[in-house]
């Protein structure tokens, strides 16, 4: 069947305001969008610009707004999608070309986090710091964050103010700060309790809705607020 692709251009180099473009490919329904983009790209069009890597929906780099929400082309299939489909860059970040967006204000906000785990201690047995099945599952949600960005480019406080953290910070934040082996819980803390930092979400669920991995991200906020409660930090 032919789809019809709607894709919001941009050059910066060469326009001066976004527009639109149509192109029309032939697809199965269960092509994915990330497929039609390729044909595009291959046979129609070769300035068409976006980030992909994986392509099986493990790297998050083709996080768009697809029919106006938030997905990652490669698992968002036509069948789903319908038969005219519009595609733009994610929101609330530079567009550098079409669909590609500079992320380095997300990876800036990740950093503050120290998203790695914080332990010099010598484990007890000298070999593997160990924990129970308990433990591990307070983080088994947050760990599936594939940093795709859908998340933070939902949040309508993050499109006014990029100085806010946003929600993917926040969940790799909570994934260390409950994990039991690591030691810098309250260095994460005090910069989570920071004005910009998790006090700044208003729960608008829009980052729930957006995630791929389907994680609990409003769920995961507000058990990084109790903690910040428990520590007494003001």
């Amino acid at each position: 069947m032919d789809v019809t692709l709607r894709i919001r251009r941009y050059n910066p180099e060469a326009d001066e305001a976004p527009h639109w473009e149509e192109y029309t490919v032939s697809a199965e329904p269960t092509d994915r969008v990330l497929d039609l983009l390729h044909q595009v790209k291959w046979y129609q069009d070769g300035t068409l610009t976006f980030r992909r890597s994986c392509a099986h929906g493990v790297c998050g780099s083709d996080a768009m707004l697809i029919n106006g929400r938030n997905r990652l082309a490669c698992e968002y299939l036509v069948r789903d999608a319908g038969t005219t489909i519009t595609v733009e860059a994610i929101r609330g970040m530079a567009v550098v070309k079409d669909l590609l967006v500079d992320m380095e204000p997300f990876w800036d906000s990740l950093k503050q986090t120290m998203p790695f785990l914080v332990n010099d201690e010598i484990p007890a047995d000298g070999r593997e710091r160990r924990q129970s099945q308990a433990d591990r599952e307070r983080y088994e949600d947050t760990s599936r964050c594939i940093l795709c960005a859908a998340c933070t480019s939902a949040c309508p406080i993050f499109w006014s103010d990029q100085s806010y953290v946003g929600p993917a910070a926040i969940v790799n934040a909570h994934r260390f700060i409950v994990d039991s082996r690591d030691t810098a819980k309250q260095e994460r803390l005090e910069i989570m309790a920071d004005p910009d930092g998790v006090w700044r979400c208003r729960t608008t669920f829009n980052c729930v809705e957006a995630c791929p991995r389907d994680i609990k991200i409003t769920k995961a906020i507000l058990e990084v607020t109790q903690e910040i409660g428990k520590a007494g930090i003001r």
